[in-house]
């Protein structure tokens, strides 16, 4: 059974990433698979940089251990465990000494809010509470990118909305990329660009702009564009969404297509040539 199929995304410094689509889309599949927590049979998965099919065991879980915090709907923290020590774990596991650990994780935990709950069990508090100290726990490795799956499943909506404003501040102030696994529309919408899942195949689409103009560069010159659209057409989608093509027209990289690939310049629909002249076209994998 084949869970994806011709995928092509590519996570940069700073993105803020939705990934959304029905139960058995393929959704956690590929999240394992930008986690590092799984390797692709077919196909190229770089993380910063490196194909994780040249790496040994040990030296994927120390990439995964330097660049990538995880965020889990179940928050995942060890039960008996203060917060201060939950948080504190991934630096064990990168052979930091222990007033190192505790420094650094009274800081995670003061960042998100948490610093007067440094000593508490998970027990002791709420979900809302929980999935701060998750975020403080992703947060302390200084990742480049946090993977959060479905960070609001487990709580009410005001406690959600107050997860997703701390995520979305790390995002913004830190330069911390942000990819969002979730069913829920309205969160989806928050994000800068949206993978929307079917089947194990994805569309990759962008947030409108705000109205004012923008420029984007095109070729020998430039034009005043609104928002990101499809090329030669007007924004296609709802939710102030439309389909989206920013690569940059003169980087190369490799798009899966049927039984091989081949590299393509600019963004490209997969297994074909650029579309547009002005470096904005579909993306999307069939």
């Amino acid at each position: 059974m084949r869970a994806l199929g011709g995928v092509s995304v590519r996570i940069e410094v700073g993105d803020y990433l939705a990934v959304v689509g029905p139960s058995g889309s393929g959704k956690s599949t590929l999240m394992h698979l930008l986690g590092a927590l799984d390797r692709p049979t077919s196909g190229t998965l770089r993380v910063g940089g490196r194909d994780v099919a040249e790496l040994g065991r040990d030296e994927l879980a120390r990439v995964r251990n330097e660049t990538i915090g995880f965020v889990f709907q179940a928050f995942q923290l060890l039960p008996r465990t203060s917060a201060v020590d939950n948080v504190a774990m991934p630096l064990v596991y990168r052979g930091v000494r222990r007033s190192e650990r505790r420094r650094r994780a009274e800081a995670a935990l003061r960042a998100v809010g948490m610093g007067h709950r440094l000593g508490h069990m998970p027990n002791q508090l709420s979900g809302g509470e929980q999935q701060r100290v998750a975020i403080a726990r992703a947060l302390v490795g200084d990742p480049q990118v946090i993977l959060a799956d479905e960070p609001t499943g487990n709580l009410d909506s005001v406690r959600g909305a107050e997860v997703m404003d701390l995520l979305e501040a790390l995002n913004r102030d830190r330069g911390v990329a942000l990819v969002v696994v979730t069913h829920d529309l309205d969160i989806a919408a928050r994000a800068h660009r949206q993978l929307r899942m079917r089947d194990g195949l994805a569309e990759l689409w962008v947030r409108e702009e705000p109205p004012e103009e923008r420029t984007v560069r095109a070729g020998e010159g430039s034009q005043p564009v609104r928002g990101a659209t499809r090329a030669g057409g007007p924004a296609l989608a709802p939710d102030g969404l439309s389909e989206e093509g920013t690569v940059s027209a003169s980087e190369e990289r490799t798009v899966s297509a049927g039984e091989g690939s081949q590299p393509v310049r600019g963004a490209t629909r997969a297994g074909g040539p650029a579309l547009a002249p002005d470096g904005l076209s579909e993306e999307r994998t069939q």
